[in-house]
């Protein structure tokens, strides 16, 4: 960590709110986004973050900087999301649950399309993207939280790991499947789109 950034931890454990107000202003844009694709609601979404930085300002004294700060932020703001999930009583899924995996029972029965017949206008339509969103909303919590982290958010597969308290290969199992659960929706709906097409 360099000089710079040793201060602003610093500043933040001590209370600093000027420095506290930056850090928000830094990293609210990607736990609001991780909060909206785990909640699909945005109301739900700004309570989240709004609980999330008033435990992360209680907590910073006690801050060890074992993982960046970032990826402590996302910890917390998935442990606000999952409580409101179970809370909503919508389908919940143990973050903690086995780690077997088998990809061909994944792949059973599953209707692969080549979207490469599609136009890119539709593939990139409104409507495909309300799809997607509702495709991923459908996904069970524990594979949804990784899809959003690793492939929405952009984070790597050790953060992810980090922030969830998982192994590297629980996670990279995880997204796995989470991967096939979309190609296997999303097939199904570039299927019709295509049938569609064919008749027009």
């Amino acid at each position: 960590m360099d000089t710079e950034k040793e201060l602003s931890l610093e500043a933040l454990k001590a209370g600093d709110r000027e420095a506290f107000a930056r850090l928000v202003d830094e990293t609210s844009g990607h736990i609001y986004r991780v909060a909206l694709q785990i909640l699909g609601d945005e109301q739900d979404a700004e309570d989240v973050l709004q609980e999330t930085y008033i435990k992360a300002f209680r907590s910073l004294p006690e801050f060890e900087g074992r993982s960046s700060l970032v990826t402590w932020l996302h910890r917390i703001a998935i442990n606000e999301a999952l409580m409101l999930v179970r809370k909503h009583k919508l389908q919940v899924t143990s973050l903690d649950e086995g780690n077997s995996f088998d990809a061909q029972d994944e792949d059973e029965g599953m209707e692969i399309v080549d979207f490469c017949c599609l136009p890119e206008g539709e593939l990139l339509s409104n409507e495909s993207r309300r799809f997607l969103d509702k495709a991923i909303q459908n996904l069970p919590e524990n594979l949804r939280v990784v899809f959003v982290m690793r492939d929405l958010e952009g984070l790597s597969i050790q953060e992810t790991a980090e922030a969830l308290n998982l192994s590297e290969a629980n996670v990279k199992v995880r997204l796995m499947r989470a991967r096939l659960h979309l190609r296997q929706e999303l097939s199904v709906y570039y299927g019709g789109q295509l049938q569609e097409a064919s008749h027009r």
